[in-house]
């Protein structure tokens, strides 16, 4: 999953970073409004974590042009802001979620857990392609009844081709969605660890599921 912090306090964003890329997120920091927008209508983020009172732009502006242009990705409002008014306004403009600092940081991944359960609802809880099996509330990955370890971009790499098994990925695709903003688009990384993910998952198992679409980029599924 891709996440987009809008924090114009560079500790603050610096702390959120840190803790969601702990728990497997790719994360991306803006720290201005004009930076914020521009990146949340170029780039597929799967949620963006927005402050309200920001240098260039503020949050309520972007929500709205956001909104206005018809990009959905959920939104959840982080400021220091706490009135009932504010709160009223930022929902109303589209928020999906609103939360007050000084915050908690397990409650703010509780909440961006729940954004995340109700942006795509038609998610299995487990994801399974023949005997390969993500459990992804404990990230647990076995095949055929095989514990298989993985590190935190094995894990997400595997994680979104499962969820897209079947469809073809482009390099671009999964660099967008597993890699954060400063990954290198020319280097050779993803190639890399799709051979890593094949050393654990295909290696000594039958029917292979990671296949090489030449030109184009990967597809996990169990035909060839």
């Amino acid at each position: 999953m891709r996440i987009l912090v809008v924090e114009d306090e560079e500790k603050v964003a610096s702390f959120i970073r840190k803790g969601l890329e702990e728990e497997h997120y790719a994360v991306d920091v803006a720290l201005d409004g004009e930076e914020g927008l521009s990146m949340a209508q170029l780039n597929p983020y799967d949620l963006l974590i927005l402050d309200l009172m920001l240098p260039s732009l503020d949050g309520y502006r972007i929500l709205q042009r956001l909104r206005s242009e018809g990009v959905d990705t959920a939104v959840l409002v982080l400021t220091a802001r706490d009135g009932v008014g504010d709160k009223v306004r930022g929902l109303d403009l589209g928020a999906d979620d609103y939360l007050t600092k000084p915050f908690a940081f397990a409650e703010l991944l509780a909440r961006v857990r729940a954004l995340m359960r109700r942006g795509k609802p038609q998610r299995s809880p487990i994801l399974k392609v023949a005997d390969l099996i993500i459990d992804p509330a404990s990230r647990r990955v076995t095949r055929g009844g095989t514990p298989i370890e993985l590190t935190a971009k094995e894990y997400s790499l595997l994680e979104y081709l499962m969820r897209h098994s079947g469809q073809v990925l482009t390099r671009t695709m999964i660099s967008e969605h597993v890699w954060d903003q400063t990954f290198d688009s020319y280097t050779n990384v993803i190639d890399v660890y799709v051979n890593y993910l094949r050393k654990k998952v295909d290696q000594g198992f039958e029917p292979k599921l990671i296949h090489t679409i030449r030109g184009v980029g990967y597809s996990l599924r169990e035909e060839p």
